[in-house]
């Protein structure tokens, strides 16, 4: 039987460990913490799941495969995790990166539809749209319940029988260590997030991201009230889900942090910035009191793409999520599952290459 290590209990480790535990493999899955703790990026309350990625047609049909992916897992979990409100994308000029996005679907028949401005009124009790070129309206995309869905991933991976071994873990020749022992394997795969630079040398930086959820009006809590992105703006939020308040926050780079050890207090320029945007799009709001805040973590490359990569033998790096990764776990498990079985390499944009800022796939398109 074939043996792998996957150090990291987010959702990309807990994903891969679940995956190849049911395809044959002995897996163990080593967590420093308890998978969905609070430090995991994988542990914020809502993740978005959106197939819009500009012209990357090879992230929208992962994102559409993931889709389905989670609906199986929640279905086996019996439980919701998928929140299928719908997305709409504010696009402030007509030929940009949402029109791109939407070409793009359209010719992988991934269901969307372009409206006007003034459509926004069908999806939000009150909406301000002037300053905008149109609409890009994804029916099938929605919320993911974050640190449930983690929680719930690890506890299926190991009821497939991998086993769990709370440890902080360090490279070690031919394993990994923990503690005094050394665990060897035939593949070890460090899915740790935001842990990985301090592990290896990686493309990757580690910022800290504010999440901001705020009580509003009933009208604002209901079911059908779908995600929303401004690109532009570096904006994203959605309906109140769950009765945590609507999230309205920003995407943009925050500044570097230690996940390990960092506070977890937002900062009050978070605040403040978040409600300057909900005066802007949705003006009743602008005085909406914070119910709900949250410190989580991007780990970061500067294009955004991935890092899946082989830096000895059978020793590999799966990191870089660049806050748009999450979403993706089901199908990328899969991927990343080829990868070891040797059904194909990794493509040559997830190595660890020289990278060359660029906006083209996160929700953030401002900094």
């Amino acid at each position: 039987m074939k043996s792998v290590i996957v150090v990291g209990a987010g959702i990309w480790g807990s994903s891969l460990a679940l995956r190849l535990a049911e395809t044959g493999w002995a897996v163990t899955l080593v967590e420093q913490h308890t998978p969905g703790h609070v430090r995991q990026a994988s542990a914020g309350e809502t993740r978005l799941l959106r197939c819009a990625h500009g012209t990357e047609e090879w992230y929208a049909r992962m994102a559409w495969r993931a889709r389905d992916g989670w609906r199986r897992l929640e279905e086996r979990a019996g439980e919701p995790l998928f929140h299928e409100a719908g997305m709409v994308w504010f696009a402030g000029t007509p030929d940009g990166w949402e029109n791109a996005s939407a070409q793009v679907l359209k010719n992988l028949d991934i269901p969307c539809e372009v409206l006007d401005p003034a459509d926004g009124a069908r999806f939000f009790p009150e909406f301000r749209g002037d300053d905008l070129s149109f609409l890009l309206w994804e029916p099938h995309a929605g919320v993911l319940r974050a640190r449930r869905a983690t929680q719930v991933t690890a506890a299926l991976a190991v009821s497939a029988g991998v086993r769990l071994v709370r440890a902080r873990a360090v490279p070690a020749p031919g394993g990994v260590r923990v503690g005094g022992d050394v665990l060897t394997a035939d593949r070890v795969v460090w899915a740790c997030g935001a842990w990985l630079p301090e592990l290896f040398e990686v493309p990757m930086t580690v910022t800290k991201q504010d999440t901001l959820h705020f009580a509003v009006p009933a009208a604002w809590t209901t079911p059908g009230t779908p995600a929303w992105v401004d690109h532009g703006a570096s904006a994203y939020g959605h309906g109140d889900v769950d009765g945590a308040g609507m999230k309205a926050t920003s995407d943009a780079e925050g500044r570097p942090y230690e996940p390990e050890h960092g506070e977890r207090v937002v900062d009050e320029a978070s605040v403040a910035n978040a409600r300057a945007y909900l005066g802007r799009r949705f003006p009743s709001l602008v005085s909406a009191p914070v119910l709900f805040s949250q410190v989580c973590q991007y780990a970061l490359t500067p294009d955004a793409e991935w890092i899946i990569a082989e830096v000895s033998p059978g020793v590999w790096l799966l990191g870089g999520d660049s806050g748009h990764g999450f979403k993706h776990a089901p199908a990328l498990a899969g991927y990343v599952a080829g990868v070891l079985d040797g059904d194909h390499a990794p493509e040559a944009r997830f190595g660890l290459r020289e990278r060359v800022p660029s906006r083209g796939l996160r929700t953030s398109g401002s900094t």
